[in-house]
């Protein structure tokens, strides 16, 4: 089961569980794979809601090798993701808002 308490989010790749957790390794790791911009206007992107497929992909991947996956982006591409693009966009996004909020926060 995801801790929500530590960041985590659960996923499901291919039928199997996998944890997700935006980790200070993996934030580092995001902050690389981002094209254009800073966590900061990553940030600002998903709570405008003009995040990128993009976006989610790099988010997903740091999350997930943040949890302990080894797999690439180029994995997570041939991967089915339970939910589809809206249950990974909503993954992404939880993520960024558990990396980011405060002890206490929703």
């Amino acid at each position: 089961m995801a801790n929500s308490w530590a960041g985590e989010v659960a996923v499901v790749l291919d039928g199997k569980r996998h944890i997700a957790k935006l980790t200070l390794g993996a934030l580092a790791e995001l902050e690389g794979a981002l094209e254009t911009g800073s966590l900061f206007q990553l940030v600002e992107r998903f709570e405008g809601g003009r995040f990128s497929t993009r976006d989610v992909l790099a988010l997903l991947v740091a999350g997930l090798r943040g949890g302990g996956w080894q797999g690439t982006a180029a994995d997570l591409r041939t991967v089915e993701i339970q939910g589809g693009a809206i249950e990974a966009a909503r993954v992404a996004a939880e993520l960024l808002a558990r990396a980011f909020a405060l002890p206490g926060e929703g």
